[in-house]
Formats: structure tokens, C-alpha cells, sequence
């Protein structure tokens, strides 16, 4: 796996591991269940959410694709994960008051996907920032 594909994005605090898979980013559908929900326990919440919203669980094999991610211990493992499309209908079935400004910042990371595929030097000044903001900060 491509290490350079695989990353994290923090939103509100909490990590959501993402990867780039077929051009795009793909995120972890748990961690966006966990960080949307507080769940304890975000593969029971979804494994509940699946069962109250049948539309999703048919059309689940269609949505998300097993990815290699690292794992909190460190290790790969395949976790399922979505695109901003399929992010965008399992948050339709999540309820929280976290759900719109997700929706919000899914968007703006789309965006900034966008501006680097037309402009490539806009991801490196990006990753340069971060790397200056880690030394310092």
C-alpha cells in the first residue's frame, strides 16, 4: 500500500482515516459513525442503522468497498469505505446535530481534492504548511 495515500483528517478533533482510491478520497465509515454519533461501539451503531434503513443496507455492497487502512494498533487492515457520494447518503441516516457542519467540511475537502488535481503545487504548498505548523506547534 502506498503510504502516501493513506492519511487522516480531523474533524472536530477526531481522526477519520481516509485513502486515495480511484482518484478520490475514501473514508472510514466508522470513524465517520463514531465521530457523528459518539458511539461507543460505531460498528454495532451501524450494524442497527443498516437494519432501520433498508434502502442503505441493500445498496451497502454498492456504497462502500473494503480498503486498507492502519488500524489504531498500528497495523493494515481492510476497513469499508465510502466516497463523498456514498459519505452523503450514510450520514442521511445518521441523526445528529453534527451531521450539517460534517456535511459542510466533507464539501470543503472535496474542494481542496479538486483544486490540487487542476493545480498540483497547491497540494504541496498545502503539505509544506502542515509540516511547518507540526515543527512549530
Amino acid at each position: 500500500m502506498d503510504k502516501n495515500k493513506n492519511k487522516i483528517a480531523v474533524f472536530k478533533g477526531k481522526n477519520i482515516r481516509r485513502v486515495i482510491h480511484k482518484n478520490e478520497w475514501w473514508f472510514a465509515v466508522v470513524d465517520v459513525i463514531e465521530v457523528l454519533t459518539d458511539s461507543n461501539d460505531s460498528k454495532q451503531y451501524l450494524k442497527k442503522m443498516k437494519a432501520r434503513d433498508p434502502e442503505l443496507n441493500i445498496n451497502w455492497g454498492t456504497i462502500c468497498t473494503p480498503l486498507e487502512m492502519t488500524a489504531k494498533d498500528g497495523k493494515i487492515r481492510k476497513v469499508n469505505a465510502t466516497n463523498t457520494e456514498g459519505l452523503f447518503r450514510i450520514i442521511q441516516s445518521i441523526v445528529s446535530p453534527k451531521a450539517e457542519p460534517f456535511k459542510r467540511w466533507l464539501a470543503k475537502i472535496g474542494y481542496e481534492r479538486i483544486q490540487e488535481i487542476e493545480d498540483p503545487e497547491l497540494g504541496t504548498k498545502r503539505t509544506k504548511a502542515l509540516r511547518a505548523t507540526l515543527i512549530i506547534g
